[in-house]
């Protein structure tokens, strides 16, 4: 099956979201998830919660503080807001929800708002199958350019 043109994609907005309880709050993700299609659902219709699309996509909460991605279709980013805003309590636990930033992909929501370092990398210089090319090295993995492609190798690899 063919992928949909660039043009015809759905685009989205990520809304990196800081959650606060009780130190013995159990949520996980699931229990979230529905909490936040509900409040959608009755904030904003049927038809105006299946627009937004809202879909939790990383979740991460432990002793009473937690944070996650929430994700929405462009143009809904509001709508969202307000469905967040909603969430009281997740399975009666009691909750704070508070959005901390939107981004445009899940990457620079992840380093601008949640804090999370983006992955160190260098270029340099190797020598792979006889000749001297460019790769990119990230912790012990390498990716060497060959031709017109990558190819993955860890630092064993050249010593």
């Amino acid at each position: 099956m063919k992928h949909l043109p660039k043009h015809l994609r759905p685009r989205w907005r990520y809304l990196a979201v800081g959650l606060e309880g009780w130190p013995d709050a159990d949520i996980d993700r699931g229990d979230f998830q529905r909490e936040l299609w509900y409040a959608g659902q009755n904030l904003l219709g049927d038809a105006g919660s299946a627009d937004a699309d809202l879909t939790v996509l990383d979740f991460d909460f432990a002793d009473g503080t937690g944070e996650t991605i929430v994700r929405a279709r462009h143009g809904h980013v509001g709508e969202a807001r307000a469905a967040l805003a909603c969430l009281d309590a997740i399975d009666g636990d009691e909750i704070a929800v508070r959005v901390r930033g939107v981004s445009g992909t899940i990457r620079a929501c992840e380093e601008k708002y949640l804090g999370r370092a983006p992955e160190s990398s260098q270029e340099r210089t190797v020598a792979f199958e006889g000749a001297e090319r460019p790769a990119v090295a990230r912790e012990e993995l390498v990716d060497v350019r060959a031709d017109s492609a990558f190819v993955g190798a860890t630092d064993l690899d050249f010593e």
